[in-house]
């Protein structure tokens, strides 16, 4: 699960009106095109920034590494989620609330079909870009159960195995929304990504939905009521106070 960027389709000197591309998008148009005539392992930082006209120091200035630049824009996506999960009414089914979540990781993809076609096919020939792409879906995975342990009760206090269920429940909708974006990719984007990924999504929502939200302790609370009459001393109505807890 991580996010497509709308790259360039062509070279990385002008877009389609004539007019040279935002430095960040001509980075990843340069990079991509070197990619695909020379190979990831053979391209090198200086080839990229060559060829897109700018200097190392803007391509570090957009990009940690090159490694990066193959998904340009996992960082906002991931930003985007955890703020829309942060926004969640209370009253929400925090299930289809995750479930929402991933569908703004399949619309960025979707914006640029033919870009993503690509990394897909790139990422499946580098290992180190597998690898990469993996720790992307691990930092959506944990934003997902972060939500979610807070809604399930998987903190002090909550239930002992809310945090079980919300690593479970994030690993079953990251792992529909990927089977449905992966058999979209290898369509080479001609499928609707979307009813896909809405009929994969629908069965883990079916699965886990309308749990109920658990209370922040594992059961109701006992209350001890103790009745004196006035004036007793205060030392008998301690005694009778733990008289009343050592029965329980």
């Amino acid at each position: 699960m991580s996010s497509s960027s709308a790259a360039p389709r062509s070279g990385a000197g002008t877009d389609a009106a004539g007019a040279r591309p935002p430095m960040r998008q001509a980075l990843v148009a340069a990079a991509f095109q070197l990619f695909l005539e020379r190979g990831y392992e053979q391209t090198t930082v200086d080839d990229i920034v060559a060829l897109a006209g700018v200097g190392r120091r803007s391509f570090f200035r957009y990009f940690p590494s090159k490694e990066d630049v193959v998904f340009p824009d996992h960082e906002r996506c991931l930003a985007d989620m955890t703020a829309f999960l942060a926004s969640s009414p209370e009253d929400a089914d925090p299930v289809r609330r995750v479930c929402d979540a991933a569908r703004l990781v399949v619309r960025m993809y979707a914006e640029n079909p033919a870009f993503s076609v690509q990394r897909y096919h790139l990422t499946k020939r580098v290992p180190g870009l597998r690898a990469y792409e993996l720790s992307v879906v691990w930092r959506y995975e944990r934003a997902l159960a972060a939500y979610l342990r807070g809604r399930l009760g998987g903190h002090p206090g909550g239930r002992r195995d809310g945090s079980m269920r919300a690593d479970v429940i994030a690993a079953a909708v990251v792992a529909a929304h990927n089977n449905a974006l992966r058999s979209w990719l290898r369509s080479e984007g001609r499928d609707d990504v979307g009813a896909a990924v809405d009929h994969a999504l629908g069965y883990a929502q079916s699965t886990f939905g309308g749990l109920p939200v658990p209370p922040l302790t594992d059961g109701p609370e006992d209350v001890v009521v103790v009745v004196s009459r006035r004036g007793t001393p205060l030392w008998q109505v301690v005694r009778e106070v733990e008289t009343a807890f050592a029965r329980d």
